[in-house]
């Protein structure tokens, strides 16, 4: 009868120690992957996320008249000028994924040659 109640006591010990260990691991694991959430979308804020077209990069006059015809003929879309020194660059669209961009980049092909898919931030 000692002898069971020694194990019953040793055993509920055991485990009473493995589930404080565990769950203080859990805690500590939980604060280690928010603080990585944190500093993601710190970087994601500063960089950028996402993609966008880029239709054209050189000089201003020509970006400024790309940009216009682009607001002309697709309406509605999303287009800005960017400037980098020494280029201007005209971007549009705001799309999550590169496969997204890649698909859309189809629309512009017919009339805007050499567009590219960048990311945002660039």
């Amino acid at each position: 009868m000692k002898n069971k109640l020694t194990r019953f006591i040793f055993t509920w010990l055991l485990l009473a120690i493995s589930y404080s260990s565990f769950s203080q691991g859990v805690t500590k694991q939980s604060v280690e992957i928010e603080n990585m959430i944190a500093k993601k979308r710190s970087y994601n804020s500063k960089h950028g996320f996402g993609y966008r077209i880029q239709l054209y990069n050189g000089y201003e006059e020509k970006a400024r008249s790309i940009k216009a015809s682009f607001d002309e003929h697709f309406s509605g879309n999303f287009s800005k000028l960017v400037y980098k020194a020494p280029e201007w660059k005209v971007h549009v669209g705001n799309y999550k994924t590169k496969l997204e961009a890649d698909k859309e980049i189809e629309k512009y092909q017919k009339k805007y040659t050499g567009i590219i898919v960048v990311p945002m931030g660039k």
